[in-house]
């Protein structure tokens, strides 16, 4: 966590230098996630597929009108039934994932500002990378992914932020291994995108 919140600070610290009257301001948010886990449809099914995240974040609002950057470190823990050929297991992905966007916002009056957004994000996997169903078939998580947000929000009072957010994975998340027959080992791969809804406050 010391070393996520290192790399906040220098991200931070660059577009600080950029220019001397940018605003820099911190926070905490949270929230959830639904999944939408792409695997073979005609082999597997999955359920369940809820999850939350919560950290720290930061935003550097520099002086060109709506424009600004913002960053987090997210502890980011996601759940999913996985059922193939009667088996079920249970799916749990714990990551860390860093989001940089940037913004533009308008105001709708004093008390509310309106903002889009838009970024990568990497994500460390930090929990379980393997899930069985028996000997010969598995979900193999990869132990790092690259995404996309694209997402919008709402400040309220300069402090409360509400906002909401796809995020498209690039790549696969995971590869998948099933025994299809007694004599036949398919192998696949999983992409997972998610829908975000976050409750955030700055400081």
């Amino acid at each position: 966590m010391k070393k996520v919140l290192s790399v906040l600070m220098l991200v931070a610290a660059m577009m600080f230098a950029t220019n001397a009257n940018a605003q820099i301001k911190f926070g905490l948010k949270g929230g959830l996630d639904v999944t939408n886990m792409s695997l073979s449809n005609d082999v597997f099914d999955a359920s369940n597929k809820t999850g939350f995240f919560v950290g720290p974040m930061v935003k550097v609002t520099i002086p060109v009108v709506g424009l600004s950057f913002d960053a987090a470190a997210l502890y980011d823990q996601k759940e999913a039934k996985v059922s193939v050929n009667d088996a079920e297991t249970t799916m749990t992905q714990k990551s860390l994932n860093i989001p940089v966007n940037v913004r533009y916002g308008f105001g709708l009056s004093s008390l509310a500002n309106v903002f889009v957004f838009a970024g990568p994000q990497w994500g460390i996997n930090v929990g379980d990378k393997n899930f069985k169903w028996n000997d010969n078939s598995s979900y193999s998580l990869k132990k790092s992914n690259f995404s996309v947000n694209v997402g919008l929000g709402v400040t309220l009072l300069s402090h409360l932020q509400l906002s909401a957010n796809y995020n498209i994975a690039c790549g696969k998340t995971a590869d998948v291994t099933w025994q299809e027959t007694s004599e036949k080992i398919v192998n696949g791969n999983s992409k997972n995108n998610s829908w975000q809804i976050a409750l955030g406050y700055w400081f």
